[in-house]
Order: C-alpha cells, then structure tokens, then sequence
C-alpha cells in the first residue's frame, strides 16, 4: 500500500492521467449497448429469414467486443484513480460481482431446472443428448458457478453459452484492478502491452477467427478492454470539453454524417469480417465508434438518447443473459407443436451454410415472424429479471461495499 500511495503523489500528464475527474454518464453508449445485445440475440437464433440468414447477422457475435471495449471505457473512466488501497480493491470487486453475479446465478438456476424437468417429462427429450450431459454436464456446472467458463478450463460452450464472456469480463475487472493498484500512474503502459500482443496471439493459435469464447475469450476481453481503458484515460477529458462545446447544437450536420459514416461501416466490417480473420480488427472498429458516438454530437446520437433506446440500453446485460433461454424454449415449444401438427413451424435447415434445429423449416416468413416473436419476448423477460433481479442485487451490493 505505502509504494502504491508514493506512486500517486505526482499528478500523471493530463492525457495520460489514470482515472478522469469527472465521472459523466455516456446515454448514446449505454443505448449502442442494447442495441449490440440484441444483435447477438439474433445470431444465435436459427430462423429461415432473410434476416437470421445474412452476413451481417451471421458476423454479429463480433458485437460482443463492443461490449469489452466499452466496459474498459467505462471501468477506467470510473475507477483508474480510485483503487489506491486494499479497502478500495475490496469495494471494486464487491460492486463488480453484484453487477454480474446474481443474474447469471438466476439463469444457471434456470437452466439447471429445465435440465430437471426433461429428467422427468420424455416429451422435452428431443432428439439432443441426455439430460445432464453434453453442454450441461455437472462438471461445466461447477466451472460455471465459480465463473471459470470463459478461462480455458472447458473445451466447449457450456449451460447458459453466452456467459463466457461475462467470465472473462468478471477476471479482465480483477486484472485491471491489480495493475492499476500495482503499478499506479504507469498501468497504461501495460494495457497498451495487452492491446498489442493480444490481438498477435489470436491470430496465431485460433482456428476460428475471433470467435473464441470458452478457450481464448479472456484474451478476446483483455483486447477489447485495454482499447477502451486507453481511450478513457487518454482521451475522457478532451471528448468531455467536446460534448460542452457541441451542446448547443454545434456542427450538428457534421457529426450526423460522420455516425452515419460509422454505422454503414460497422455494418460492412461485420458483413465482411465475421468470417475471416479481419474480424481481428473488430475491437479497433468499435474503440472507433465508441469514441465518435461518447460526443454526442449528431442526429443518431439524439435519437439514440430517446426514453426507449436508453430503456434498451438499461436491459442490456438481461438481454444477454436471458436470450439464449427464452430462444431455447421457444423452440422446445415449436418441436412440441410441430410434432402434433406437422405445421413446419421447427425443423432442421441451414443457417449461413451449417445445420441447425430452429424456425420457418417450411417458409421464410415462419421464420421471421418467430425472430419478431423472439425479440418481444426477450424484451418483456428482460425487463422483470432488470426490475426485479439486476437492481436489487446491485442496489444491495453497492450498500454492502459501503460498510467496507
């Protein structure tokens, strides 16, 4: 603690200081958030549609390193100059558990119950495996309790699948914490170190591109996370000058052509780069927009500030944790009324050029009305585990970390 202490006695440069004053709230990145979590939530859903069968969807899961370089934009902004004693290390990751702890908790608890379920109703068996086995053994259970999912110690997605990455996130928070204790005002160097070599190592040693997740999505975090701490402690002061400057409405046409410069460009790197190694490159893209978008300085920014976009962005983490479920059951209940009736509502199709198990087998339009439907219903369930689950939980850790 003493040398900690010693190392922040000398103010750091303004545009390398760790940590900002100002703690503003970024809406228009917030709502981006939900915006991502919906884009994977249509990934993962098999559907016939146009939609559920274009590039641009197909390359979605790369808006999961929006989410890592937001949350280092976000931690480092918050946190960079605050973590110079045990007691504040202790506070941190208290708050960091119950932000991300209790729902995934629920969801495992969800799961594990409909894996019960099948154990005692044959007519949920399906055609998959045993109740138990595959991606819900009690092995990858254990891992999942202790959030290990995301660090290398499974060889295959397991239970809640997206969850990985919240186990990432959950190790990439400790790590920066450490660093940032550890080293003080010098902590950027070792985050630029990270976003350098970790981008090198997947390229060299995966065989999927940047889709990793149970094997190397630590190292995918740690990428997407140190881009946005750097961009926090070297640019949050000047883009918070900018934001002054431009709230009267300043350049306000410029600043609309350049956010619709980026989405058309989000859009074409997603289509093209979610199936070769250019997705590499994903975290850059994002650390991009992230840093144009925080100015808030255009039209889609405005509309991005709207009551129901920044709702969106509220239910963004339940969107993430609770789609993969309400998809799952959706298409136990579509089997179930397809084996009663033979409507061709579920079946096996090709989804961008892999089988898969899922909706519209007898018409596209099937299809895109049950991604309609899938969205509702991830939407509605999101809101009750936000209202009655993430808040609470994290209203209840935050005044445990204060006791501290």
């Amino acid at each position: 603690m003493a040398e900690t202490a010693l190392l922040n006695l000398a103010p750091a440069p303004a545009a390398t200081r760790v940590g900002t004053a100002a703690r503003e709230r970024f809406l228009v990145l917030d709502s981006w958030r939900g915006i991502c979590a919906l884009l994977v939530a249509l990934f993962h859903f098999p559907t016939t549609s146009m939609i559920s069968q274009s590039a641009f969807v197909g390359g979605s899961y790369l808006f999961v390193d929006f989410f890592f370089v937001l949350s280092g934009f976000v931690i480092a902004s918050a946190y960079g100059g605050r973590l110079a004693g045990q007691d504040d290390l202790a506070r941190f990751a208290l708050v960091r558990i119950g932000r991300i702890y209790p729902l995934h908790l629920l969801m495992l608890a969800a799961f594990a119950g409909f894996e019960a379920l099948r154990l005692v109703l044959p007519a949920l068996h399906g055609t998959g495996p045993a109740p138990f086995t595959g991606g819900f053994d009690l092995k990858s259970l254990v891992a999942n309790l202790f959030l290990l999912q995301g660090m290398g110690v499974e060889d295959h997605l397991s239970w809640n699948a997206p969850s990985w990455s919240i186990s990432a996130e959950f190790f990439t928070y400790l790590l920066f914490a450490a660093v940032v204790f550890t080293v003080g005002q010098r902590a950027w160097i070792w985050f630029v170190a990270a976003a350098v070599t970790a981008p090198l190592f997947l390229l060299a040693v995966s065989t999927r591109h940047m889709d990793v997740s149970f094997d190397f999505g630590f190292i995918r975090c740690l990428y997407g996370f140190s881009l946005g701490a750097l961009l926090a402690w070297f640019q949050h002061d000047s883009i918070a000058e900018a934001r002054q400057a431009l709230s009267g409405g300043a350049g306000r046409l410029a600043w609309t052509l350049a956010e619709l410069a980026m989405i058309a460009g989000i859009a074409l790197f997603v289509s093209i780069a979610g199936a070769n190694d250019l997705g590499v490159a994903a975290p850059v893209v994002f650390a991009l927009a992230l840093y144009l978008f925080a100015h808030e300085g255009g039209s889609v920014s405005a509309l991005l500030r709207s009551r129901p976009m920044l709702l969106l962005g509220s239910l963004s983490y339940s969107i993430y944790m609770v789609h993969i479920f309400v998809q799952a059951r959706m298409i136990n209940a579509g089997g179930l009324i397809e084996r009663k009736f033979g409507l061709g509502i579920v079946g096996d199709l090709m989804l961008r050029g892999d089988h898969a198990t899922g909706f519209g087998a007898g018409s596209p339009w099937i299809g895109f009305t049950a991604l309609i439907a899938m969205l509702i219903a991830v939407i509605v369930a999101s809101w009750f585990t936000w209202r009655f689950v993430e808040m609470p939980a994290l209203a209840w850790f935050r005044r445990l970390s204060k006791r501290i």
